[in-house]
Parts: structure tokens; sequence; C-alpha cells
């Protein structure tokens, strides 16, 4: 929920992936805190049972089933957002794909579903909450990207490429924002406890990624969202640090490379001796 004194009371949010994990938190702790909600996803049911649980909590709520990857249901979104609260104040970027896959096994077509969805997608809410926000003479953005922006592994080289890229279309369009009263800002978790990375981590050809006792909570994304708008931050990394880490590490790619790879063999022998 939302962190304790923080209200958004008369604001209107729309949240991308709001039907499960990170968007489904995120669209909850902003209704907690008095804002009006704009769900989209693409699965109508549980968006629906989203939306009941928001108005349990006194929100308002417009249910936007939608797909991302289509410009035009998302402009339409956006316009149905507008005619019923007036404005969109606050968009939460989130909505995203993780297919897992070596490089060298990594299928195109599963790489372009990720690109649709993580870079495309995104794209489209960008350039329509931005279309709506100069009429309305401000606004915020939130791109939800990750820590695998900042660093390629394995075996998740195609999810690594999409959010490098949404990072640089994050980075220019706030280079392109600047002077205007629209903040665009960039939140990059690590390894949340969400469905997709439950999916992840119960396949077992992908287990050894990360201990799934190491996940973090979703509800540390929201606060770093939260944060992320309270003091209109360009950047914020979940945990706090790690970003940093990881453009340390880009000093000596070479040496990263090679303790990545130890440290995923290591976690794989160690899951092995515990079975």
């Amino acid at each position: 929920m939302a962190p304790r004194g923080t209200t958004f009371r008369g604001r209107t949010v729309l949240v991308t992936g709001a039907s499960s994990g990170i968007g489904r938190e995120a669209a909850l702790a902003f209704a907690a805190a008095g804002a009006n909600i704009v769900l989209l996803a693409r699965r109508a049911k549980l968006l629906a049972r989203v939306a009941a649980e928001a108005r349990a909590l006194g929100a308002a709520t417009l249910v936007a089933s939608a797909d991302v990857t289509d410009a035009t249901a998302v402009a339409g979104a956006f316009r149905r957002a507008v005619q019923r609260f007036g404005a969109v104040d606050i968009v939460v970027n989130n909505a995203g794909v993780m297919i897992p896959s070596t490089v060298e096994d990594l299928r195109v077509a599963d790489l372009q579903k990720m690109l649709d969805v993580n870079l495309v997608g995104a794209l489209h809410v960008m350039q329509a909450a931005v279309r709506v926000m100069r009429a309305q003479g401000h606004g915020h953005i939130v791109n939800v990207a990750s820590l695998a922006g900042r660093r390629g592994f394995s075996p998740l080289g195609g999810y690594c490429a999409s959010k490098f890229a949404l990072v640089g279309l994050t980075e220019a369009l706030r280079t392109e924002l600047v002077g205007e009263k629209i903040h665009v800002s960039l939140v990059m978790p690590g390894v949340v406890d969400t469905p997709m990375a439950t999916q992840i981590q119960g396949n077992p050809e992908t287990a050894d990624l990360w201990p799934e006792a190491l996940n973090m909570p979703p509800s540390w994304v929201v606060w770093s969202i939260f944060l992320a708008i309270r003091f209109r931050l360009a950047e914020i990394a979940v945990p706090p640090g790690t970003a940093l880490v990881e453009k340390l590490a880009a000093l000596a790619p070479g040496t990263t490379d090679a303790l990545l790879r130890r440290a995923t063999d290591a976690a794989r022998r160690l899951r092995r001796g515990s079975r």
C-alpha cells in the first residue's frame, strides 16, 4: 500500500500492466492514496478484479482493456481517461514481458515479442501521455525499466536488450522535455516477487538464475515510484545504489563478465547439490 502520509487525492493515475505484479500493486497503492485510477492491460477479467479492489479503497476507476502494442487502443484509453476524469496527471508505464533464452538459442520471434511490449508498447504510452500532458500543461511519466537495462546477462539477453532500449528512449525523452512541466522518471528494479519472476524461477531451465528467497517485494518498487514522483527524480534504482554498482562494473566489463559467469555456475551447483 501507499507509504503513510502520502496523498494523491484528486489526481488521476494511469497504470499499464495493471492486471498483476508491480502494476497491480502500484494501482492499489495510488488508490489507497486517494487517486483516480485508470487500469490498462490486456486481461479484462483480472483488470475487473483490480478495479473492484481499488474501489473498495475508495478510488474512482476506469478499466481500459487494451494491448500497449496497439497505438490506437492506447490513444483511445487516454481519451477515455480525459473524458472521465478531466486529465491524466501521472502515468506508470509498466507493462512488460520476459522470455529467457541464451543468445545462441534466442528465437527472433521471442525477441520481437519482448521488443513489441517492452519498447514499442512503452513508446506508444509515452507518446500518448506527452500529447495529453502538453495539452493540460503538466504531468509525470514513470517508466518502469530494470537493472537489466544497464547490464546484460544470460539467459536474459533479449530481455536486457529491450530494457537497454527503454532506458535510452527514456533518457532521450527527458532531454526533449527540459523546460516543460512534464517530468519523466526511470525506475529500475532488480528481481521482484511477481508472477513474471515466479514463472522464470519455476522453470527448471532458468531456476538457477536468481534465488527466489532474494526476490524483492513489489512494495519496494511502488515506494520508489512514489519517491520519483514526489521528488521529481530522473532515475531511481531498486534497491538504491544498485545502478551505481552496475555503472562501476561497466568500467571493467571483462572482469564483470567473468564474475557473473562464476556466480551463475555456483548457483547451479548449489541447486543441484540441494536436490
